[in-house]
């Protein structure tokens, strides 16, 4: 029913959690990506950096099951202030092309390693 997936070309799990799980053969549910390098170096610079890192985290984790941001269906943006949300959307938007997916955004209370930024996605992988 699921297969777990794990790569070095995103940072490894913080907790007991996949990078990434796909479902029937049809979906891959990434975990929520925070501003770690590949590494485990924690981002700790401006908004834009931390988004930017997220990003290649997302697009590093797709591509090492050959998919891309062209196959992401959904995607959750937690945000540690809306005050950061023109920010994520300029970076965000850079990467996710002319057709981006559905998506959420929303505040939180707090992020892990007290980041600014997470995104989680769902992605469809093609017939």
């Amino acid at each position: 029913m699921r297969e777990t997936h794990r790569t070095d070309a995103a940072p490894a799990a913080i907790g007991p959690y996949s990078q990434a799980v796909r479902a029937r053969g049809t979906f891959v549910f990434l975990s929520g990506q925070i501003p770690l390098t590949p590494s485990g170096e924690k981002r700790v610079s401006s908004i834009e950096e931390q988004t930017e890192q997220v990003c290649m985290n997302i697009k590093g984790l797709l591509g090492s099951m050959g998919l891309g941001v062209d196959n992401i269906a959904k995607t959750t943006i937690f945000l540690s202030s809306m005050e950061h949300f023109q920010t994520v959307n300029a970076v965000y938007g850079a990467h996710m092309g002319d057709q981006p997916p559905a998506r959420s955004t929303v505040a939180v209370a707090g992020l892990p390693l007290g980041v600014d930024v997470e995104i989680e996605c769902i992605a469809v992988i093609p017939d």
